[in-house]
């Protein structure tokens, strides 16, 4: 095993095993993740896209994630009538495969499969991609599914330019001077990305068999195994940079988004479904991503 896989490898392991011994409180990894989210992500994000090349190729890092839960949508209404799916299974499934773990994993894996340069356009995919289907869609699923109020345009707007990362990336977006000490400022705040964004998903892991066997199975393969495929032809039809190619290719291949599960669970929404796409999507994602890695290589 390459030592960067077994990195995270153990720190999931230690993260669960902390939760077990109960060594940490019940919401450290919720303030683990505020710390990814509002310092690490735009550390990464101001360090990495301003050296970011543009072309019209860099499109395709835009464009796959929302194809794909368009996919998904299909996915989720076949299988609806197939199955005989209830409304919060519907919309578990939806969030479970249109939204990845780009970041919190997605991040991490690229920067130990295919370098940290990697990061720059998983950045770019994971912002204009998973993230704005988080605030845009996801709330207006959640909300019909659970029976409560969709937010107004003005309330997910106000969402999405008040998130660091998002304002990071307008930041490094603008032609705005770079002092030489900046990055060295950057530097350390962005390395802690991938320990302690591994470490708070250990945390919440948890592995239990979901009573929706035949809809997990479905969202569990789409996610890891149809998904990157459908990613990788998309890529084909764009002809990316070499580069380029791959992060497609393996955010895509990334299991359920972590925050789109505990959404779902808070709002009462097939939890040990949700609970179960997001673990053993974790564990399974360790084998497969790293699999999609060596069929691009």
């Amino acid at each position: 095993m390459a030592p960067e896989l077994l990195l995270i490898l153990l720190l999931l392991a230690l993260g669960w095993l902390a939760r077990r011994l109960g060594r940490f409180p019940p919401y450290a990894s919720d303030v683990l993740n505020r710390f990814v989210i509002d310092l690490c992500v735009p550390a990464v994000v101001l360090r990495l896209v301003p050296k970011l090349e543009f072309q019209a190729s860099l499109i395709v890092l835009i464009a796959t994630p929302w194809l794909l839960a368009l996919v998904a949508l299909l996915i989720v209404r076949v299988a609806s009538r197939r199955l005989e799916l209830d409304r919060a299974t519907e919309a578990v499934l939806f969030l479970c495969l249109a939204l990845g773990n780009t970041s919190f994993l997605g991040f991490p894996l690229c920067s130990a499969l295919l370098g940290e340069a990697s990061l720059t356009y998983a950045a770019v995919y994971d912002q204009i991609g998973s993230f704005l289907l988080l605030s845009v869609v996801a709330p207006v699923i959640i909300a019909r599914a659970a029976g409560g109020a969709t937010p107004s345009a003005r309330e997910t707007a106000w969402r999405v330019v008040t998130f660091p990362p998002f304002i990071a990336l307008t930041l490094a977006l603008l032609p705005l001077p770079r002092p030489d000490f900046l990055d060295a400022v950057l530097k350390p705040i962005a390395s802690c990305l991938v320990p302690v964004a591994l470490f708070a998903v250990g945390l919440r892991l948890r592995i239990t068999p979901p009573r929706e066997l035949s809809a997990f199975a479905l969202a569990l393969g789409a996610k890891l195994g149809l998904f990157p495929l459908l990613a990788w032809g998309i890529a084909l039809l764009f002809d990316p940079p070499r580069a380029v190619f791959e992060v497609v290719v393996l955010e895509s291949a990334m299991p359920a988004m972590i925050t789109a599960g505990a959404l779902a669970m808070a709002a009462g929404l097939a939890p040990e479904l949700a609970a179960a796409l997001v673990g053993w999507g974790v564990l399974a994602a360790l084998i497969t991503v790293p699999a999609w890695a060596a069929l691009l290589r």
